[in-house]
């Protein structure tokens, strides 16, 4: 199979993965729940992971580093932390429902979106500054579509929340991994992002890396391992958020990747991906029928590309192209408001997006598919 839906899910995965959640199988007992070695095991795998996620992603310590079962459990906790019912929230045009169907189902709550024309990080930054005011709780902004691959300015956007006191949340989904995420230089109160994309983890796993001052209200309430004469959750971070047993297979699968992500570095594996985004461009871009979305500027571009075929409806493209060994995905991708910014929302896009493990040989396997029409 040609997999090119890396934005949904890192299919390839380094093999050292694998053997670590193996590993954790056999070996790990639960962290903080024993004096004996597979629980000290556990408890050591566990730190090593807050460890390296706190390097690659510039929080404080590894204290600041809660694990989710998804970049939506975070959000869930992050957003829930700071808004309440009554509040004004001001978010990106390119959210996911995550972040949107979180805040919808918060009462009474207003919604500002600082939505401008597409791919224009100057825009964007203006229309932050124009949404937010004295009465704004919390921004929340997307570091990269998961649509378009288009890059938000997001350290800009951090500058200016600082400067109006405003809390700021970032989902770094589509970026951890491969771009730099600076949770404290960015002064974000929170940065939430799944395990199993760019950071070639399992499925199932998540991380909420908090800001020093952050106090997440907790979103689960149960057994920690600790304080456990209390009949509230302990005060401290991570253990207030973190009830119940942990996900150690997913856990030590993540540190796997992890530390290949710091190995191999985000730099070049972003480098990595564009000159496979660019290629496809091209490729496509030779297609009279095809309609690229993408930004002038690939300085703003990361691994994704959506397209559409004039006159084809692109889910029943996608599903012919699965059906020859090629994995893309159609629709509306989860954010219809990136949609609504492209005039796609009847149609949505075909989506393509890679990882470090896709090659060459597989964006132009997926441009010839396309070349040639398939019967499609």
């Amino acid at each position: 199979m040609i997999y090119l839906d890396s934005a949904a899910t890192s299919l390839q995965k380094p093999p050292e993965v694998a053997r670590a959640m193996a590993q954790a199988v056999s070996r790990y007992a639960s962290p903080g729940r024993g004096g004996y070695s597979a629980s000290a095991a556990a408890a050591e795998c566990a730190f090593r992971c807050r460890t390296e996620l706190a390097g690659l992603l510039g929080a404080a310590g590894p204290e600041q580093i809660i694990f989710t079962s998804s970049a939506t459990h975070g959000l869930n906790i992050a957003i829930r932390s700071l808004v309440s019912s009554g509040d004004q929230v001001v978010i990106s045009g390119y959210e996911h429902n995550a972040v949107t169907r979180t805040l919808e189902s918060i009462p009474n709550l207003e919604v500002r979106v600082a939505a401008t024309k597409l791919f224009s990080q100057e825009a964007d930054l203006e229309a932050f500054r124009s949404q937010i005011d004295r009465q704004t709780k919390a921004v929340i902004c997307t570091h990269v579509s998961n649509v378009f691959g288009y890059i938000l300015p997001i350290g800009e956007i951090a500058t200016l929340c600082r400067e109006r006191g405003v809390p700021l949340i970032v989902d770094a989904s589509q970026s951890a991994g491969v771009l730099p995420v600076k949770t404290e230089e960015w002064k974000a109160a929170y940065v939430a992002m799944p395990g199993h994309k760019g950071l070639y983890g399992p499925q199932g796993t998540g991380i909420l890396a908090c800001g020093k001052e952050s106090n997440p209200t907790p979103l689960l309430t149960g057994g920690t391992g600790s304080e456990s004469r209390m009949q509230q959750m302990p005060s401290y971070l991570p253990d207030s958020q973190e009830a119940g047993t942990h996900n150690m297979p997913g856990i030590a699968g993540l540190h796997a990747g992890v530390q290949f992500v710091r190995r191999i570095g985000t730099e070049r594996i972003l480098a990595h991906e564009r000159q496979l985004i660019r290629t496809l461009a091209e490729q496509l871009n030779m297609l009279p029928d095809v309609k690229l979305y993408l930004p002038g500027n690939r300085a703003v571009q990361s691994g994704v590309l959506s397209f559409r075929i004039e006159g084809r409806d692109c889910e029943t493209v996608s599903e012919q192209l699965g059906q020859r060994g090629i994995a893309l995905r159609a629709g509306l991708h989860c954010a219809p408001l990136a949609h609504q910014l492209a005039g796609t929302s009847e149609t949505g896009t075909i989506r393509a997006s890679v990882s470090a493990f896709s090659r060459q040989m597989d964006v132009m396997a997926l441009a010839a598919a396309l070349r040639n029409k398939m019967e499609i």
